[in-house]
């Protein structure tokens, strides 16, 4: 996976101290159009002689005028083959003029415009039967796909045509065969549009899909390396969360066992950051050794969601640190000074993927005494030969308990040796050059990762963490709501830009909700409701199921409607969880039934594939239940409901939810049907679980909470005493 050196990246932050009102419209002779987008990933390519437009109809005009087709390219920042394709081609004076000459050249953020992307997409899966970034696509003025392709080399190689020889190629036949060109583009339009319009006859909400699922999983597991499937190997975590409610639901181990041995498998290999911790984007083998670099936050998010759920659901400590790691990568790393979370981080510095990261025994021993030294490079793998390139990846390559027994201490005494010299490397290679960091915030990216920062704060005993979620919730609750309360999808330098998406929606309504379940606060549950409320008005299609793009904003090829999960969750499966969490959470009965009725209408597209829908699949195991809620009055403070919430927070109940009320709380009477009537007895806390239309009788101590859970259902078991306390609140 040689990778030739690149270009020095453009520093982006210098962009902000220019005087755009001091440049012509088209940017000026140094810059292009660029300059005036506020994307990282725009503003990479605002220097390049291309004479590049943003999306937007100046661009299509121009075309049409013209009488030229447009060449789009969509890709995002801390895109390693975006990067190449930038230093071989776009920064090329001889491809600009090809590009000047005979096309009109856009540049797409596929971070800020996911609709954008998926159309694309879409056309480039229908005409190549793969996809990814950069993703190069060639339009006609009324934005119809005729040719794609993804990265593509300036000169052809490797079975790949060169850029400009196509560009030629194309030219030609827009001014020969342009029907033939015509034609095409509109027969993939069409059937995009078909594609999207598509449903399947609605499906009964049964188990069958869940046990479809589990037997292709049990077909492409790895036994040797965990994971699924050969190279190149992608963590999907959202996957591995199903995995555990499939082994709990279906009383089947080895699902349980095959999630627990990815998570610890990806937590050992080099796709996990061993020194500084944080998620890489994917593996190139199949031993989760060698990562594509890349950092992204939503990965960061769901992985942390999948670590939590194997924590509550074997009370190995081994998880609840996965997820502390993560956490404090996010929270060191991904946060800014406003609260809120960035997209992420490139795989490259010294235009040179991996540098950052990479090791060789020599700067070990410059970073570390001799003996930490010694121990540090047994311990992470790390030799005179390399794992990669000559240099090393480190890896948990000797277990502690092994290192213990070798150096002849005890293995807690082994960790703390090992814990100082991994401090001591980051803070050493806390002097290299960092990789590009993509600083804008995306809401749902956001509402996503706050929402698991608020959940581990909650099971782990972590307070600040959720403090910290609160910030990040309250960020988003203004700086990217307009005037008009219309939520928007990105921020970036104090400007928050384009209409927010169904995944925007769907992802901070379900981190309102985690937020809620952590700090049992009111306001967080109405914010909830709120955006879901919105969500069903610009989204909905009336018939059951929901669009990506608001009824208020472009459509590009159609309103989309993206059914399978990809790097993110779809957002119809994650609006379907809600629809049913918030109508458990409120007794408001339309609710879990416009989301039932969102699973029938989805699930009857899952055609062979159920796997691919991970996420629709967890909406789906929560609706078939049981359901629990647990209603916890208290007199006084909220702590006295602290040994009600440890008891919940031990076990894996995926499918309950809790209320807190001190009896006064007017706010929560009125959002919830739940809480009325329901009052601590003679000064003492007490818990009511309910499930579907009964509930136990008030339970006055946790314990007898916990008898009524094991009583209620036999699914629901404690985990094994644990390390790490879970008290949640504070």
């Amino acid at each position: 996976m040689t990778m030739a050196p690149l270009a020095k990246h453009i520093d982006i932050t210098a962009f902000d101290a220019i005087d755009r009102n001091a440049l012509p419209e088209d940017g000026g002779p140094d810059f292009n159009r660029l300059i005036f987008e506020r994307s990282p990933y725009l503003l990479q390519h605002a220097s390049n002689p291309v004479d590049w437009h943003p999306w937007g109809d100046r661009a299509f005009i121009r075309a049409r005028s013209e009488d030229k087709p447009i060449f789009l390219s969509i890709g995002y920042s801390t895109c390693h083959w975006c990067h190449v394709m930038a230093h071989e081609s776009f920064a090329d004076p001889a491809v600009a003029a090809v590009l000047a000459r005979d096309f009109v050249a856009i540049k797409v953020d596929r971070e800020e415009r996911p609709d954008v992307d998926a159309a694309y997409m879409t056309a480039c899966q229908m005409m190549t039967g793969s996809g990814g970034w950069p993703l190069t696509v060639l339009l006609t003025p009324d934005r119809r796909p005729f040719f794609a392709a993804t990265y593509l080399p300036r000169e052809s190689r490797g079975g790949l045509p060169g850029l400009i020889a196509l560009l030629e190629q194309v030219a030609v036949l827009w001014r020969t065969q342009r029907p033939l060109l015509l034609d095409v583009g509109e027969r993939t339009s069409a059937a995009i549009l078909d594609l999207e319009q598509h449903r399947g006859a609605p499906t009964a909400l049964d188990d069958r899909s869940l046990r479809q699922a589990l037997s292709i999983w049990r077909d492409t597991f790895d036994t040797r390396h965990a994971g699924f499937g050969g190279a190149p190997k992608f963590p999907t975590p959202h996957a591995l969360s199903l995995l555990w409610r499939l082994g709990e639901r279906l009383k089947t181990p080895d699902a349980a066992q095959m999630a627990g041995a990815t998570l610890l498998a990806i937590r050992r290999g080099g796709i996990y950051d061993q020194i500084g911790f944080g998620l890489h984007r994917y593996a190139v083998d199949a031993s989760w050794t060698v990562p594509h670099f890349e950092k992204m936050l939503y990965d960061q998010a769901l992985f942390i969601l999948a670590a939590l759920d194997g924590f509550q659901a074997t009370g190995d400590p081994a998880f609840a640190a996965m997820a502390r790691d993560t956490v404090e990568y996010l929270l060191r790393d991904l946060h800014t000074d406003r609260g809120a979370f960035c997209c992420g981080e490139d795989a490259d510095s010294e235009g040179v993927e991996g540098t950052f990261y990479l090791w060789t025994p020599e700067q070990v021993r410059a970073a570390l005494p001799r003996e930490l030294a010694e121990l540090a490079c047994r311990a992470y793998g790390i030799g005179s030969e390399g794992n990669f390139e000559g240099k090393n990846i480190p890896t948990h390559a000797v277990t502690p308990a092994e290192l213990a027994v070798i150096y002849g201490v005890t293995e807690e005494e082994l960790v703390r040796q090992l814990e100082q010299a991994r401090r001591a490397l980051l803070a050493h290679r806390a002097g290299r050059t960092r990789p590009h960091r993509d600083d804008k915030v995306l809401t749902g990216w956001n509402g996503l990762a706050a929402g698991a920062v608020a959940r581990a704060g909650a099971l782990l005993g972590e307070p600040e963490w959720i403090a910290a979620a609160a910030e990040t919730f309250a960020f988003l609750q203004t700086a990217l709501v307009d005037q008009h309360g219309r939520l928007q999808r990105s921020w970036r330098r104090g400007t928050a830009a384009i209409p927010g998406f169904a995944e925007d929606y769907a992802w901070l309504t379900w981190g309102l909700t985690e937020l809620h379940q952590a700090r049992q606060e009111t306001k967080a549950l109405e914010q909830a409701l709120r955006w879901n409320e919105e969500a069903l008005r610009l989204f909905a299609d009336g018939e059951g199921d929901l669009w990506e793009c608001g009824l208020d904003a472009e459509a590009v090829l159609g309103r989309g409607r993206t059914t399978v999960d990809g790097a993110m969750p779809a957002a119809g499966s994650v609006l379907a969880l809600n629809l049913l969490r918030l109508g458990d959470l409120t007794g408001i009965e339309r609710l879990p039934a416009a989301g039932e009725r969102l699973l029938r209408t989805r699930l009857g597209r899952l055609g062979s594939h159920p796997e691919a829908h991970a996420q629709l699949l967890i909406a789906l195991d929560y609706a078939l239940g049981p359901r629990q809620q647990v209603v916890v009055s208290v007199t006084a403070t909220p702590s006295q409901a602290d040994g009600f919430l440890h008891e919940l927070r031990r076990r894996f109940l995926p499918r309950a939810l809790i209320l807190v009320t001190d009896g006064a709380d007017e706010a929560l009477d009125r959002l919830t049907t739940l809480t009325v009537g329901r009052r601590a007895r003679e000064g003492h806390p007490c818990a009511w679980l309910c499930s579907g239309q009964s509930c136990q009788l008030p339970a006055t101590n946790a314990g007898e909470l916990g008898r009524q859970l094991e009583t209620m259902s036999g699914r629901f078991t404690p985990a094994t005493p644990r390390e790490t306390p879970a008290t949640g609140g504070e």
